[in-house]
């Protein structure tokens, strides 16, 4: 944990408001929908991915564009991602609403933060000690 906290801005927030978001995702997926709880928790989790999603174009350990990489492409889709699914919160329309969070769970969350565990990044290290 010492090796993320000493890393170089904006990496450890990042990373403890990418956790929260995991773990206050999977928590508003579990519980009833439609609840003043929910939409509250909701609009959280939304604040917590614009910061993750942001911020990550601040991080450039990987260069394969200039100071960008494939992850900052689902960083873009995130934000556009949170932007949709509120549309279509806010429009009425739960189905749709529901697919891209789940969609946004699943891919800006999960799959992007298994890419952090490869070897010589700062998670590897914080993970397998490495």
């Amino acid at each position: 944990m010492e090796i993320l906290l000493q890393s170089v801005a904006p990496i450890p927030s990042h990373a403890l408001v990418a956790l929260l978001a995991v773990i206050l995702g999977g928590f508003q997926l579990t519980r009833a929908k439609g609840t003043r709880q929910h939409r509250l928790l909701g609009w959280l989790w939304v604040a917590l991915m614009t910061y993750v999603a942001a911020s990550s174009f601040l991080i450039s350990e990987i260069k394969f564009w200039g100071t960008f990489s494939p992850i900052h492409l689902l960083s873009g889709w995130a934000l556009f991602s949170l932007v949709m699914a509120t549309y279509h919160a806010r429009r009425g329309n739960i189905r749709q609403h529901k697919i891209w969070m789940v969609l946004l769970y699943v891919l800006a969350l999960l799959v992007t933060g298994l890419f952090t565990l490869w070897p010589g990044r700062v998670m590897h290290a914080v993970i397998f000690g490495t």
